[in-house]
């Protein structure tokens, strides 16, 4: 399938964020050849379990890390490959982010910027993975706290499920497309848990606007929403660098308060579109169809609703 698609606002070509590789999506975030990859896959650092289960290897392990320049901004960066295992994290994967993280806290970068494309945690490297969840999380707070904001894009095949997920929400702020998605557990795992008739996997309209980016926009899930393009990501992500948040204990009980109050306000609400016309939207059922555009003067119309403390 090609990378490639129409941009109607610079009425050009343009890559497409959601069908681009993982690299092909640093290629375009960043300035044309800054990018300095650590730990390429020249140095063959592979998975030392998935032989065990007749799986193949990549060179990389689905994550490429290194530095570079964001319109001049010297940033350090991470992008999972979802076409390799769905991005999911084992030990190698996992550990290559964490050396990212650490390393900004020595070299300051003006941001780190995480890639997400992850389904979650690898079966076959169960416990390594999770333990590499943790370990991310926690060397993301002391990041932000050290003053470098982490900014997540979402927008791949894969989306950020399960520990990405929980990742994802540690994050300094968050850009999301129509094709990403947000969520501690995917369509399928409700659905084996708790049957069709709590979750239907196979409706992708019930799964775009329970846990698609125009949802998690709307309900202050991210603080984004970019068209389906490389450059719209990077206007998005240079944004949100000038706006990150402080991290401490006033950002955290202001973000602790506004998930008690969104509970507060739509836990008794059955689906997505009961939420939005809570919101102030007078058609939410128009919602899912809407162009970028047509969304963000939705957005501009309900004002602070739909701005996350975090």
């Amino acid at each position: 399938m090609s990378e490639r698609i129409i941009d109607p606002a610079s009425k050009g070509w343009a890559t497409s964020w959601y069908e681009a590789s993982a690299r092909a999506r640093i290629d375009g975030l960043l300035d044309a050849g800054s990018f300095r990859e650590v730990i390429g896959p020249e140095q063959r650092r592979m998975s030392p379990h998935l032989p065990l289960f007749d799986l193949p290897r990549a060179f990389d392990d689905g994550m490429i890390v290194g530095s570079g320049r964001l319109d001049g901004k010297a940033v350090l960066v991470a992008a999972q490959e979802g076409r390799f295992m769905g991005g999911a994290f084992g030990e190698v994967h996992g550990a290559k982010l964490v050396g990212l993280l650490r390393a900004a806290l020595v070299l300051k970068p003006e941001a780190v910027l995480i890639l997400f494309d992850t389904g979650g945690v690898r079966l076959q490297e169960a416990n390594a993975g999770e333990t590499a969840i943790a370990e991310v999380m926690r060397a993301i707070t002391q990041v932000r706290s050290a003053g470098v904001p982490v900014i997540g894009l979402i927008g791949g095949r894969a989306g950020a499920y399960g520990g990405g997920g929980l990742i994802a929400a540690t994050c300094s702020r968050l850009v999301v497309s129509e094709g990403g998605r947000i969520s501690v557990s995917g369509p399928e795992v409700i659905e084996t848990n708790k049957g069709a008739e709590e979750f239907d996997s196979r409706d992708r309209a019930l799964v775009w606007r329970t846990m698609g980016g125009k949802h998690r926009r709307l309900t202050g899930g991210a603080d984004a929403y970019a068209d389906d393009t490389v450059q719209a990501f990077r206007r998005a992500a240079l944004d949100l660098i000038g706006r990150a948040p402080a991290f401490d204990l006033a950002t955290l009980e202001a973000e602790q308060k506004r998930l008690e109050e969104r509970m507060a306000r739509f836990g008794d609400c059955r689906d997505a579109t009961e939420i939005w016309g809570r919101l102030g939207v007078n058609d939410p059922e128009a919602v899912p169809a809407l162009t970028t555009a047509a969304f963000e003067t939705l957005l501009a119309s309900l004002g602070e609703t739909t701005h996350d403390a975090r």
